[in-house]
């Protein structure tokens, strides 16, 4: 089906508004980005052309500017979410538990939640058997966690036009691919219905400082001017805001401080709740129930 097909057309200002408990106005959804880049194949992203504008393998600089992330970058993360007693959502590729298991297990214990994101990273219309890369993701992280995730991410939010289907039969219960609104969604498969949450391509760091190449102070200003316009429209109808971050990126030392500054002022404000994807999903079905 096409998204057409899945989902009418919704104007959100038709809807009743949701409520969020203890008259919040905004939930902050923070979601971390673990990858694993085959040295073996094309990297997923360069932050260095190569000299001749041809793709060279092995990739060794760009593999290791993501490799900075993992051994170095994360533990910023970590330290800045522990100090904050935030509990972000992890969108992890499954490979990293095995490729990565200190970092894997450093989430875990911390009790962040696991969100499917393929096996390693690349694109899903790549890949030679969907269905069996989905299973083998949720598999894998189930046997690492003890708990099978009930949300996903595609890839660069990659899907093809039956990756729903796939999903809802492997039992995810929610998807971050949908970045077309600012409150969940449900949408329709052949093997039941699917969520959707506010996940973001705008106050995320890879198209902000990887493609728009802007500088690293500008992850605060956008982060904060969505979160005052959010805020704001949050005292009639609440709103989710999504911060996505890669520890390559963001984990680097010369812009950590600008993504701590954005917790530093939300944290300021009362009438905000810092949740996972589940606890979103889960929030949202109540709401669904008592309408």
């Amino acid at each position: 089906m096409q998204p057409r097909e899945r989902v009418p057309y919704s104007a959100i200002v038709d809807r009743p508004p949701l409520k969020l408990p203890g008259d919040a106005r905004i939930v902050i959804w923070t979601i971390v980005n673990l990858e694993v880049w085959d040295i073996g194949k094309p990297m997923a992203r360069q932050v260095l052309p190569a000299p001749t504008g041809a793709v060279l393998l092995p990739d060794v600089p760009n593999w290791s500017w993501h490799e900075y992330g993992m051994r170095v970058g994360f533990w910023r993360f970590k330290a800045l979410y522990d100090r904050l007693g935030i509990r972000p959502t992890l969108s992890i590729n499954a490979r990293v538990c095995v490729d990565y298991p200190r970092v894997a297990q450093a989430c875990k214990d911390a009790g962040w939640e696991f969100m499917g994101h393929s096996y390693e990273q690349g694109p899903i219309h790549k890949e030679e058997n969907q269905q069996a890369m989905i299973e083998r993701s949720l598999d894998t992280l189930e046997k690492f966690t003890g708990k099978r995730p009930v949300g996903w991410l595609g890839p660069g939010l990659t899907q093809t036009f039956e990756t729903p289907e796939l999903l809802a039969a492997a039992g995810v219960k929610y998807i971050g691919d949908w970045v077309y609104d600012d409150e969940p969604t449900t949408i329709t498969t052949k093997n039941g219905p699917l969520v959707t949450l506010p996940y973001t391509v705008e106050n995320n760091d890879i198209p902000m400082m990887m493609v728009q190449h802007h500088e690293a102070g500008y992850f605060t200003k956008k982060c904060l001017d969505t979160f005052d316009r959010y805020y704001e429209e949050g005292a009639e109808r609440p709103k989710i805001m999504a911060i996505a971050i890669h520890p390559y990126i963001s984990g680097q030392p010369f812009r950590i401080k600008y993504l701590e500054q954005v917790y530093e002022r939300i944290g300021k404000m009362p009438g905000v709740l810092h949740w996972n994807g589940e606890q979103i999903l889960e929030w949202y079905q109540s709401q669904l129930k008592g309408a």
